[in-house]
């Protein structure tokens, strides 16, 4: 079974996928605004549901943090700036094929 694991750096508002140890996916991101930072840590993938509506785009991966996740967004100007509660943005193509590729369970590292 392949090994994922999910690498988000806020300061360059990019999230890594990493396979078997190689980063073989880079996005852009939108993060949490000065208010409402996105967490840094160790987290977990718990579930993931398409079409959640709302502001939410095309997917939810929620994380084992309780209300944050990693999803898209109807607003696709907002990728690549700090906007958001706190969760990671992406474009709605990127997070579907993410979702795709990572199982519940995917660790999310969230570094500064």
């Amino acid at each position: 079974m392949p090994r994922y694991r999910i690498i988000v750096d806020r300061s360059e508002k990019r999230l890594y996928l990493e396979h078997d140890g190689r980063i073989v996916r880079s996005y852009a991101v939108g993060i949490g605004k000065m208010l409402t930072q996105t967490p840094v840590g160790e987290y977990r993938i718990v579930n993931k549901f398409p079409h959640p509506g709302g502001p939410f785009g095309a997917y939810w991966l929620g994380l084992s943090k309780p209300h944050y996740g990693i999803h898209g967004t109807n607003n696709p100007a907002s990728i690549g700036h700090e906007v958001s509660h706190g969760c990671i943005r992406m474009y709605n193509p990127d997070v579907v094929e993410l979702a795709r590729l990572v199982p519940v369970g995917t660790p999310v590292l969230i570094r500064p």
